[in-house]
């Protein structure tokens, strides 16, 4: 048995000065009084573990670059420095042979123990996207979408609550039948890589569309005359908008601002959508950012358009991490321009997404009976501790 103590537990019912008592993998109970040994971060605060539903790679593992078991784990293990409990494998628009090799790798780590973060599922971005709005997906890759594909996803699931999450272009020839049939197996749906018109999502909306794949980026824009995904996304309540990292290059600050203003932190969850870009093989170019990645041995050389070039150490996890933004500092930059209460930040980073990819009822909460999954941090966003089913993966 493990107990913390804080004056800063972030519960369902507020911010409390409290004991947590962790038995095994769960929260036995939260709770004012206590005599015994405990963990004191009286200063610090205790959050509800971070979860990301959209990561390709992350540190020293690309799951959507490796497709191997073991760049799985080295994304869990690395999750877990910058606060995330658990988290989503997430494919890249690939052939459908590449695809099927994803579920096939993710079988092989799903329900297994991980030094770090926990693999929660498989979300698949593609093959079932727009090509106007592919972005970085690869066209030749783009497909309509089509049932007996779906299904082979679907039974090559060794279990088959594995995949958690599709993005998917719903005004696509097909869409309607895919959506429906996702939705009765229980894998949530999100419009991304999309030219969807308000109409069309309106029209699919009750079959099962949750939300939007990184706001605002891959999806028609809003106008005062068709809305578009983005529009529409802010327009109806009860569709979820996910965030990238917020370098503020992709989406400026006061666009997420905007949408923070009219969602609330109940219409927004938090994700990375980090391509593990330590593990590239061949040279690529990142338009967003600028940066061409050549790979160089062991180390990576990054080249901007501005002329300023780095060469960073692939073994050194200090430095890889640098190559992108990492949860916990996309959070902390966040905060920056859109101050949210701890409250608040719970809610973007855990609560939202483990209701969203159904995980509520052991996720998501510092709350007696749920899984022990606690982010600790100071008062600057710094992750102290990281805390995944019980058992302290990362300590600061």
């Amino acid at each position: 048995m493990t107990v913390y103590y804080s004056d800063n537990v972030v519960t369902p019912r507020g911010i409390i000065s409290a004991y947590v008592i962790v038995e095994d993998n769960k929260i036995k109970e939260v709770i004012k009084e206590y005599s015994g040994d405990f963990i004191d971060y009286s200063d610090k605060v205790i959050l509800p573990g971070f979860i990301d539903v959209h990561v390709h790679g992350w540190g020293r593992g690309s799951y959507s670059i490796e497709n191997t078991p073991e760049s799985i784990i080295k994304m869990g293990e690395d999750q877990a420095r910058e606060g995330v409990t658990g988290f989503l494998a997430t494919t890249l628009n690939a052939s459908l042979e590449d695809t099927y090799q994803y579920i096939k790798t993710a079988n092989e780590v799903y329900n297994t123990h991980i030094e770090g973060s926990k693999l929660l599922g498989v979300h698949l971005e593609g093959p079932f996207l727009s090509v106007k709005h592919k972005g970085m997906q690869k066209e030749e890759f783009c497909l309509d979408p089509n049932m007996e594909i779906m299904q082979k996803f679907y039974d090559l699931q060794e279990d088959k609550s594995m995949i958690k999450l599709m993005t998917m272009a719903p005004e696509l020839p097909g869409a309607k039948e895919v959506i429906q049939f996702c939705h009765a197996n229980g894998i949530q749906i999100s419009i991304g890589h999309s030219g969807a018109t308000f109409a069309e999502i309106s029209e699919l909306k009750e079959f099962g569309l949750g939300g939007v794949t990184h706001m605002f980026s891959g999806m028609s824009g809003l106008h005062h005359r068709e809305l578009g995904v983005a529009g529409t996304a802010l327009y109806y309540e009860d569709l979820m908008c996910e965030f990238a990292k917020q370098t503020g290059i992709t989406v400026r600050h006061e666009a997420f601002d905007i949408t923070y203003r009219i969602k609330g932190a109940d219409g927004i969850f938090m994700t990375t959508d980090c391509i593990g870009s330590a593990r590239r093989k061949e040279p690529s170019y990142q338009y967003t950012r600028g940066i061409n990645y050549i790979p160089n041995g062991d180390t990576l050389i990054m080249k901007y358009d501005s002329g300023k070039v780095e060469e960073v150490d692939l073994s050194n996890y200090e430095s890889i991490r640098t190559i992108e933004m990492s949860y916990i500092d996309s959070i902390r930059e966040m905060l920056k321009h859109t101050p949210m209460t701890y409250l608040e930040v719970a809610k973007i980073t855990s609560t939202n997404p483990a209701k969203y990819i159904g995980l509520d009822a052991s996720k998501g909460r510092i709350q007696a009976g749920y899984d022990a999954d606690l982010t600790i941090v100071d008062n600057d966003m710094k992750l102290v501790e990281t805390v995944v089913e019980g058992k302290r993966v990362f300590v600061s």
